[in-house]
């Protein structure tokens, strides 16, 4: 069983690091290592839109340049009474590099609701598709 409050702890604070200057929809995300380590990411964004980043693939990368490759869950939080997914770019890493993990959706106001990754993405386009 994962203990969800410190994976939600971890994407609050990542939150508050969000750079989001056009949009001012600031997204914090941690990634729960196999071997218990968090690792935590937020939204960056920039002028061209495009080229901005989403906080789960932050938190992702930023695990796996640090060495780890096996993941339990990923949290994402935003200030949203609807309770924020992740996008479609971002449910393709989830799915690639994490796989069928837990994805915990949080608002600041302590609001949470829990999904399989499978459920988010129920055809995923992996390595067996090639």
């Amino acid at each position: 069983m994962i203990d969800r409050e410190p994976l939600i702890a971890a994407a609050r604070a990542a939150r508050e690091h969000a750079r989001a200057p056009f949009s001012h929809f600031k997204v914090g995300a941690a990634v729960l290592a196999r071997s218990g380590q968090l690792f935590g990411g937020c939204n960056i964004e920039n002028a061209s839109y495009g080229l901005t980043l989403c906080a789960e693939r932050v938190a992702i990368f930023k695990a796996i340049s640090e060495g780890e490759r096996t993941f339990e869950a990923v949290a994402v939080v935003t200030d949203t009474d609807t309770l924020t997914p992740p996008c479609g770019a971002c449910r393709q890493i989830i799915w690639e590099f994490c796989g069928d993990v837990e994805v915990i959706l949080a608002n600041l106001a302590g609001r949470v609701e829990v999904y399989r990754m499978s459920a988010l993405l129920p055809k995923p386009f992996d390595v067996s598709n090639l």
